[in-house]
């Protein structure tokens, strides 16, 4: 099912919008894209990766950095949330 088309549309990379990280060369940065059958989310300015759980965004930079360096055709489905 993914993520609402509403919630993508407001969505943003943690790390392109806040902080000392704040991309401020774009007017709107961090902006997302479902990939992978709608399982992750990929931020299309810093290409940090967010996995979708029991279709919920994990939108943790230090998650999102775990899968930076994977290209998108090599990332695994994700898990479940753990209960």
């Amino acid at each position: 099912m993914g993520v609402n088309a509403d919630l993508l549309k407001i969505l943003r990379c943690p790390y392109c919008v806040s902080g000392e990280t704040r991309r401020t060369d774009k007017k709107d940065p961090g902006q997302l894209a479902l990939v992978r059958e709608e399982s992750w989310l990929v931020c299309q300015d810093c290409e940090r990766k967010y996995p979708i759980r029991d279709e919920i965004p994990v939108m943790l930079i230090e998650v999102g950095e775990k899968w930076i360096h994977t290209a998108i055709v090599d990332l695994p489905v994700p898990p479940p949330a753990d209960d």
